[in-house]
């Protein structure tokens, strides 16, 4: 089994994240995602959606796509469970989980991809589109930010998946030049408390 890796790219990171709060250790492969390696025949061969990370496992076989990855882990080594307990704890999770993917890391991923300097020789820029969701956001925040009053993970009483994907959603403000308002102060100490795991740093 081998994980191809894309660096400090969201979803990889999401992965390794999941590894490490698992205590599993599988061998990395570096893709570099600024040279394009994940253009090159090998890789569409191993993935033709050009998209990383990918987990190869021992019989050929390739997963992509971040949570099809962290759920195959997850069947096969349960503990400590990522994903919930109980049917409502899973729903619970997979409905948090959703929403960050859809909404939060939607938006940031789109002030990202069309704006940063960095992103102008993989995307067609379209700045109206980055300055549209950013102008969303804080709207969307403040929603997060009186959730987290209630609770002390996205999901409930339990770290999950739901917070590995919002941890590195809010990471990735940092590069798309976004920051959480100084009065969302729950959000802020749960942001704190997501970057004191020794996991935050896979």
């Amino acid at each position: 089994m081998k994980l191809f890796d894309g660096g400090r790219a969201p979803n990889p990171r999401r992965v390794r994240i999941f590894l490490a709060e698992k205590g599993l250790e599988i061998p990395l492969e570096p893709v570099d995602i600024g040279k394009k390696e994940h253009y090159s025949l090998d890789f569409l061969r191993l993935n033709p959606m050009r998209r990383l990370p990918v987990l190869d496992l021992d019989d050929g076989t390739a997963l992509s796509e971040t949570m099809a990855i962290c759920r195959y882990l997850e069947a096969l080594h349960p503990e400590p469970a990522l994903f919930g307990k109980s049917a409502l704890e899973q729903a619970q999770v997979e409905m948090w989980n959703r929403r960050i993917e859809l909404d939060l890391y939607t938006l940031v991923a789109g002030i990202f991809r069309h704006s940063h300097p960095a992103m102008s020789e993989l995307e067609r820029q379209v700045p109206e589109w980055a300055a549209a969701c950013r102008e969303r956001l804080p709207e969307l925040l403040a929603f997060l930010d009186r959730e987290m009053r209630t609770r002390e993970f996205i999901a409930g009483d339990s770290f999950s998946v739901a917070d590995i994907t919002a941890l590195v959603t809010f990471d990735f403000m940092k590069p798309a030049r976004v920051d959480i308002p100084e009065d969302f102060a729950a959000l802020r100490d749960w942001h704190a408390r997501l970057k004191a795991r020794p996991s935050a740093s896979a």
